[in-house]
Parts: structure tokens; C-alpha cells; sequence
């Protein structure tokens, strides 16, 4: 562990040596004292951990001390010593920034041992705390939360990249599935606020009556039930990001209030007259095609610009390409990894059978269904029949969004391909069309 530095500040050179002397009891502290105040300022450049300063030194006042200290860094903890006992100095001086106060008398070395012992042990949560974002923040690095190689994946990095260089508002749509919060939390955790709080709120799992108070927070008594105080979601995000989504499924109501919240940064909480100012980084994620609801009615135009700000349009699986075996793989690596079993890979055969399904699930699907495998697997090398998929590809399913004729196409004939064992043959024959047509959807990758 690091030396912690502590600088005693004392014209009277044998009290200076009793405080250092005790101090040095803890091996961690390394102390040095200094006779008067100019001699501190020099030393400055060292970075003490600590300063113990003597509020009446003969060059200079212990408030003019303090002054430059903090001009210089104001964050190293300043205790005053002095032999007054005059209140209304100490108070100005905890206001001025000193962080405590003591009393000159037969306690002071120890009351110093405790107050070094708590700011160490603070410093030591905060180096903990600061270690622990940075390995968060390493496990959100883009390409190793998001694996993919396709274009449309590639071109969703280089819009992360952006989004993590500005504090602009950034819209995430996306199928449910797809990682709409993995990447909103990819960019908070790679942009400057990585060190503040990342709150996610999904509108649609708060019932409509409570999504006000959930959000903006209320008074003790404002509404039944209310029985203290309670911030709101935006309060929990401030410095930081709050993460918005199914956005679209927010009623015109709350889309008017959410508005001047934006448009203002401050909330007022319910029950409350008021406002709260709030410094917080926007991101917001629907499955929904929000120029539509716009048209429809359904959702606010101004609100809709005020979201828009950098939209990344996150690729369902089917349009990935060989990103699904990149994802399967990770998965299952991963997974064996947490499960402390044995590495497993999939047999071609297996492999097959995931390039030929749609997965309407998405990446979220595609997950459960190779873990699944795993489990169900009994050697190192899992086999077709060890996959199982239980959401299919039905009609509601297919019509459940806009797409090509090819795009169409190709999700039936992945469909008959799974269905009858991958005989190119047969399924040519289901479908009325030529065995070239599937080989070459085949060669291409497009199925």
C-alpha cells in the first residue's frame, strides 16, 4: 500500500515532533513538518495526503494558508490546530474549506490519529471505487460487450464512437432483443460521465398511474401511500445518463411533461412547487418507428426532435449475417466459463441449423438458446438436437414488420430448411423453386 503523506505545520518544533511521533505509530504515514507557513507553500508540489496546520504561525494567518492551499489543490483535507477555543473562527474556517477543527490540548494527537484514519480510509474507498469503474469500464468496451463483423454492426460502433465524444441526446431503435441497452450503456460507460450513475427506466413496466412520480419523485403526503420523500429517476441520474426505454409506449401526458423537464433541465417533484435544476445525459431507445406515431398522433413532434438528436438503428439478427455463430460461440464460451464446465463448440451440423433460423428473438433469443445447448449437451461438441427453438417463425410473427419480398423470401426458405433437416431438395421442392436458388442463398450468406 502507498505511503499516506502527512504534513505538520507547527512553529513549536517539539509539539510538532510529539504529533509526528505518534502519527508514525501507523507505518503507512509518512510525516514532515515545517516551522512556518511559507516553507509549506513551497513544499506543496509533494502532494500531501494531509495537512495539519497550525492556525497561528508567526509569517503567516492560518486563514490566508488556507486560501493558498486550496488554490493550489483543493482537495487535500486541511485540519486547523489552534489553542482558541473561538467558535466563531472555526466555523468560518470549516466554511472557507478546512475539513475539521481541533483544540490544542492533552487529546489533540489522538483526535489527529482518528481524523487521519478516517480521510485513509476514505481515500482507500474512493481508490476502490475508482478501480472498480475503470474495470467497468473496460467491460464495456464496445467490441467486447457487441461482437459482430457484419457491416450493419460496424457501422453501429462507429456511431457509438460519436456518441461517447459529446453529451448529445442519443435515440436507440431497435426489435426487442437486439441490446438496446447494452449499448446505451456502452456509451455512458465510454463517455466522460462514466464516473456518475447510469439509471435505466423501462416505460412500459411502470404502471401509467405511478410513471410520474417514478420519474420526477415526490413529497411526503402528496398522494396517498407517500409516506416520505423520494427522489425520482431523474434526480438518481444527475451528472450522469438516464436510459429511456420503449420511449414510444409513453402516453401524450407524460410526453408533455418529460418535454419541459428536457427543455428545462429541472424537475419539480410532485407535491412540490420547487424545482430541482439537473445536469443529466439523455438516452432513449423504442422498437416503435417513431416518424409514424409522429403522424398518427400518438406521439408529441416536439418531443420527437428533442429525442432524435444521434439515432443509431441497431440490425435484428437475421440481418447480421455470420454474427450469429460469432455471438453463439461467445455465448457459450462465456457461459461454460461461469459454469465452470469444460470448453464446447458446436458440430457444423449444429452450426447450420442456427444459420437457418430466423431468430425473432434476437440477440436476446439467440442467447438462451445457446446456453441451452450447453446444458443439454453431454460432450465437448454440441449437436442439432441439442438445440431446441421454442418461438418459431409464425405468420404474426413474419408480418410483424415491414420488410422486402427478399427479405420475405429468405426468412421462409430458412424456415423450410430448418423444418425438413436442411434437404436442399426436398425444400426446393416444398417451395416450387430451383436448387440453385437455395445454394446460392447458402453461398452468399444471405440465409
Amino acid at each position: 500500500m502507498d505511503s499516506f503523506k502527512i504534513f505538520i505545520v507547527e512553529d513549536d518544533l517539539i509539539y510538532a515532533k510529539i504529533l509526528a511521533h505518534h502519527l508514525s505509530h501507523n507505518p503507512e504515514y509518512e510525516t514532515e513538518i515545517f516551522r512556518d507557513g511559507r516553507s509549506l507553500l513551497k513544499n506543496l508540489y509533494k502532494n500531501p495526503s494531509i495537512i495539519s496546520l497550525d492556525y497561528n504561525l508567526p509569517d503567516m494567518s492560518g486563514m490566508e494558508i488556507l486560501k493558498r492551499i486550496q488554490e493550489f489543490n483543493s482537495d487535500v483535507p486541511v485540519i486547523i490546530v489552534s489553542g482558541q477555543q473561538d467558535v466563531l473562527t472555526a466555523v468560518e474556517l470549516l466554511k472557507k474549506g478546512a475539513y475539521d477543527y481541533i483544540i490544542k490540548d492533552q487529546d489533540t494527537k489522538d483526535r489527529l490519529w482518528n481524523i487521519a484514519r478516517n480521510i485513509r480510509e476514505h481515500f482507500n474507498l474512493k481508490q476502490q471505487i475508482s478501480f472498480l469503474q475503470d474495470e467497468i469500464g473496460k467491460k464495456y468496451e464496445f467490441n467486447k460487450i457487441i461482437k459482430g463483423e457484419s457491416p450493419a454492426i460496424k457501422q453501429v460502433f462507429k456511431l457509438m464512437e460519436k456518441a461517447t465524444s459529446s453529451n448529445i441526446t442519443v435515440s436507440i431503435k431497435g426489435d426487442t432483443g437486439t441490446g438496446k441497452e447494452l449499448v446505451a450503456k456502452s456509451i455512458h460507460f465510454n463517455s466522460a460521465r462514466k464516473n456518475e450513475p447510469f439509471v435505466a427506466v423501462n416505460v412500459t413496466a411502470i404502471p401509467h398511474e405511478l410513471i410520474e412520480a417514478e420519474l420526477f419523485g415526490h413529497e411526503k403526503g402528496a398522494f396517498t401511500g407517500a409516506m416520505a420523500r423520494r427522489i425520482g429517476k431523474f434526480e438518481e441520474a444527475n451528472k450522469g445518463t438516464i436510459f429511456l426505454d420503449e420511449i414510444g409506449d409513453m402516453d401524450l401526458n407524460m410526453q408533455a411533461k418529460l418535454l419541459r423537464v428536457i427543455q428545462e433541465e429541472e424537475v419539480t417533484r410532485i407535491g412540490s412547487n420547487q424545482p430541482v435544476k439537473l445536469n443529466f445525459r439523455l438516452i432513449v431507445a423504442t422498437h416503435r418507428n417513431l416518424t409514424e406515431e409522429v403522424k398518427k398522433g400518438t406521439f408529441r413532434e416536439d418531443l420527437y426532435y428533442r429525442l432524435l438528436g444521434l439515432p443509431i438503428e441497431l440490425p435484428p439478427l437475421r440481418n447480421r449475417a455470420n454474427d450469429v455463430i460469432l455471438l453463439a460461440l461467445s455465448f457459450i464460451e462465456n457461459f461454460c466459463k461461469l459454469n465452470k464446465l469444460g470448453k464446447k463448440t458446436f458440430s457444423p451440423q449444429a452450426i447450420d441449423k442456427l444459420r437457418t433460423y430466423g431468430f425473432p428473438g434476437n440477440v436476446r433469443e439467440l442467447k438462451a438458446v445457446t446456453e441451452l445447448a450447453c446444458v443439454m449437451s453431454d460432450g465437448s461438441i454440441i449437436m442439432p438436437d441439442d438445440i431446441s427453438f421454442t418461438s418459431g417463425n409464425s405468420v404474426n410473427e413474419l408480418f410483424m414488420e415491414e420488410m422486402t419480398l427478399d427479405d420475405y423470401n429468405r426468412i421462409i426458405i430458412r424456415h423450410y430448411l430448418n423444418r425438413y433437416n436442411h434437404k436442399v431438395r426436398q425444400v426446393a421442392s416444398k417451395l416450387g423453386i430451383g436448387k440453385t436458388t437455395i445454394y446460392r442463398l447458402l453461398k452468399d450468406e444471405k440465409i
